[in-house]
C-alpha cells in the first residue's frame, strides 16, 4: 500500500493502454481524472491520433516521453505482449485496471523487478489517498 502511494507520488507520465474516445468507457473517465490531477497522461490505442487533447500512441515503443506508469485497459488474456513491452522498456510500474490479472504477465514483470498492480483502479485508489492527506 505505501509503495504504491509512493509510486502514485513519485510519477508524473502515466501510459493508459487501451484507452477509449467514448467519455462513457472507464479508460478514459480515469484518464480523464488522473490528467486533472495534474499527471501527464499518454494515451496508447492505434485506432486514434488523439484522445483529451493529447497525442495518443499505437503502442508503448512509440511514446517519446518517459513513462512512470502504466496503465493497462484491456482483457487480461491481452496483458501478456503489453508487459513484455513494458519490460523491455524498463517501466517501473505496470497497473492492471479492475477485473485485470494476468499470471504470466505479473511474473515476468515482477522478475524483472517491476512493480506491479493488478484488478485495482488507480483513479480509486489515487482519489483514496488523496483523501487520507486531508
Amino acid at each position: 500500500m505505501q509503495k504504491i502511494e509512493q509510486i502514485l507520488t513519485l510519477a508524473k507520465n502515466i501510459a493508459v493502454v487501451g484507452i477509449s474516445k467514448n467519455p462513457e468507457k472507464a479508460s478514459y473517465r480515469v484518464a480523464e481524472y488522473l490528467k486533472q490531477a495534474g499527471y501527464k497522461v499518454i494515451p496508447v490505442n492505434p485506432n486514434y491520433n488523439e484522445v483529451l487533447s493529447e497525442k495518443c500512441y499505437p503502442d508503448l515503443s512509440s511514446v517519446d516521453v518517459p513513462i512512470d506508469i502504466v496503465d493497462v485497459f484491456r482483457k487480461s488474456e491481452d496483458v501478456l505482449p503489453i508487459a513484455k513491452e513494458a519490460a523491455l522498456l524498463g517501466i517501473k510500474c505496470f497497473w492492471m485496471q479492475l477485473g485485470i490479472k494476468n499470471e504470466e504477465a505479473k511474473k515476468l514483470l515482477e522478475d524483472k523487478g517491476i512493480t506491479v498492480i493488478e484488478d485495482t483502479c488507480i483513479k480509486i485508489f489515487h482519489s483514496q489517498m488523496k483523501g487520507r492527506d486531508k
